[in-house]
């Protein structure tokens, strides 16, 4: 590490510390209600006493941080990470700062400025391993752009809909930033390697800050920006290594995309309810309920939750870090993900129900 990353590190741990251990207790004292989650009748909810959700915005400042670091030190340009994460960051913020907007409208406010920001970046994906919609992405500009922005939906939501477990997100973000940061690192894309090394600085900061005992949650604004930054980083790591199987990154991505898929077809299809307001099936909650069951202690069964989908999520992804060229296994490998996440929600849901 050279002396300019190694000042930036201690920059952002000596800001991080006092960010979550002084700003907190100020906001308390001038504004005792301001990013305050105190609401615990809502479904996702499994907290008794009131936290602050500040947790993104120290990762987002700390992220600007990193960012204009890059930018006036090494001329080094994120546009495309500062556009898009602070539009997501903000779409968040108005929820933890209690401006309601109705799931609806934040669903096509979300469509709209992704569909500019994309196309104002040129983002673009040069292959899915999938021949057809290779044809399509190469011979259709909306169809790309739509394409990329349902990718980018299902990530943000994704994140949005794990968040809610002490650690749970942030430890998923962590296994998805490192694998990144190890492909970048070992392909020598340096710019992007040390975005990602700095972004897994950030989230252990906060990480000793929410797990095992939350002092601070991430609130929508912090799942929101760490969905928009790991699309982001996923999309340019999979153009800059093209070695590397495009279904490789749907493994990384796997859990994030099949939570919000699986819930959009059990809520309209199975339970015939709409399938953008929240509810307790999804299968982190199922796994919670189970574990309180067992050891009727909420804190250790919040925190197990966090650490048995990560570390089954972990054990899961390895074979395929070592077979990440081969398209082929890469493709049926993530179909093993499809059923054993199936299989496991078939038995979370059945005990639950027997438990009824």
């Amino acid at each position: 590490m050279n002396l300019s990353n190694l000042i930036l590190f201690f920059l952002l741990v000596i800001f991080g510390i006092f960010f979550y251990n002084n700003f907190l207790k100020i906001l308390n004292k001038y504004n005792s209600k301001l990013l305050i989650d105190a609401q615990f009748s809502k479904p996702q909810a499994f907290h008794e006493y009131p936290i602050s959700v500040a947790g993104g915005t120290g990762i987002f400042l700390l992220f600007l941080i990193v960012y204009f670091n890059f930018l006036f030190f090494k001329n080094i340009i994120f546009f495309e990470y500062l556009s898009i994460c602070t539009f997501a960051f903000f779409l968040g913020f108005f929820d933890d700062v209690k401006i309601n907007i109705k799931p609806k409208y934040r669903l096509t406010l979300m469509i709209i400025f992704l569909l500019t920001l994309i196309k104002y970046n040129n983002f673009y994906l040069e292959k899915t391993g999938i021949e057809i919609l290779n044809y399509w992405l190469e011979n259709s500009e909306i169809f790309s752009l739509i394409f990329i922005c349902l990718c980018f939906l299902f990530v943000i939501n994704g994140s949005n809909l794990i968040d809610g477990y002490n650690g749970l997100l942030c430890l998923h973000s962590l296994i998805i930033f490192t694998n990144l940061f190890l492909i970048n690192y070992f392909n020598a894309n340096n710019d992007l390697a040390n975005l990602l090394f700095f972004m897994i600085v950030i989230l252990i900061i906060f990480l000793n800050f929410n797990f095992p005992k939350a002092k601070v949650f991430l609130g929508d604004s912090g799942s929101y920006f760490l969905g928009a930054f790991i699309a982001i980083a996923t999309i340019k790591t999979s153009i800059a290594n093209p070695s590397i199987s495009p279904f490789y990154f749907c493994i990384l991505l796997f859990y994030l995309f099949f939570e919000v898929f699986f819930s959009f077809f059990r809520k309209l299809v199975v339970k015939k309810v709409s399938p953008i307001h929240p509810d307790k099936k999804h299968l982190h909650m199922l796994l919670y309920k189970i574990l309180l069951k067992k050891n009727n202690d909420k804190l250790k069964s919040n925190y197990y939750v966090s650490l048995i989908i990560n570390l089954i999520y972990l054990i899961l992804t390895i074979p395929a870090i070592f077979m990440m060229k081969e398209g082929l296994f890469c493709k049926y490998y993530s179909i093993l993900f499809f059923i054993i996440y199936i299989f496991c929600y078939r038995i979370a849901n059945n005990k639950i129900k027997q438990a009824t």
